[in-house]
């Protein structure tokens, strides 16, 4: 078993081999590339972080545009948000990243099983255009925090049997989602080893109410400890990307709880 603890982002393409190498020297083996307001690094760009990871050791993955709702009711809208994951997926197969992160959608007026129709048909279709253009990425729906939003465990993991994309498992949201009730330990066993090898994940502090997910906050050691010691207990290949405001700083820590509890 195996633990990669990384930030979310990457910062300026003209600093990205600098901050990879700062990253190995933290002992950071991961990075989700934020494409948050939109795809910034060029295919003409893609090469030299390529072999900066690969030589650091660092394994990528990418955070697709947060504009994209695949169950909008307007059909453009949907168009747009497949062409921005899809985007995505082009520079992330050029980056060597493996799995393509973004948030599927919201329900709108809709029923979720209208909802989980339309996204998963929609995700099918992506599914057909990475196979024709042969990408190794993997489509990667995440688990998401709000009741409004589509992204439940069920949901995602329907999806994975659905439409074979793979996914992302937000503790943090999926602790908001349940509004604190649901352990790490109940979430991480929709997701056993036996069904999946690896398992990419996101964590962070987070505050939440009645509606679930408010915004992200500093990881403080005693959720990483929480986590830990259910996830090293895992046989699972993980990768941890922390979303919190402070995410390389986060990942220290996270590596460094680790160590102390496998040194117990």
């Amino acid at each position: 078993m195996n633990i990669r603890f990384g930030p979310a982002g990457l910062g300026h393409v003209k600093e990205a081999v600098k901050t990879l190498e700062e990253f190995h020297s933290l002992g950071i083996k991961a990075c989700e590339i934020a494409f948050t307001y939109g795809i910034y690094i060029k295919e003409s760009e893609t090469p030299i972080i390529r072999e900066a990871a690969k030589k650091f050791d660092i394994k990528l993955s990418i955070h697709a545009p947060y504009w994209i709702n695949l169950n909008s009711v307007d059909a453009k809208k949907i168009e747009e948000s497949k062409k921005r994951i899809l985007d995505s997926c082009k520079i992330g197969e050029l980056l060597g990243a493996e799995y393509i992160v973004f948030h599927p959608g919201y329900y709108g007026k809709k029923t979720k099983e209208e909802s989980y129709e339309i996204i998963k048909n929609e995700i099918i279709e992506m599914q057909e255009e990475i196979k024709k253009n042969s990408w190794k990425v993997k489509l990667a729906p995440e688990t998401t925090g709000k009741l409004n939003v589509f992204g439940s465990i069920d949901e995602i993991l329907s999806l994975v049997r659905d439409t074979n994309c793979y996914f992302t498992v937000d503790f943090a949201h999926l602790f908001a989602r349940s509004n604190g009730k649901m352990s790490y330990y109940e979430m991480l066993e929709h997701f056993k080893a036996e069904e999946f090898k690896e398992l990419h994940c996101h964590f962070s502090g987070i505050e939440y109410g009645e509606k679930g997910e408010k915004h992200h906050k500093l990881t403080s050691k005693q959720e990483w400890e929480k986590l830990l010691s259910v996830l090293k207990q895992s046989k699972q290949e993980i990768v941890i990307i922390n979303e919190s405001p402070d995410s390389v700083g986060d990942s220290v820590l996270g590596i460094g709880v680790l160590k102390e509890l496998r040194e117990k």
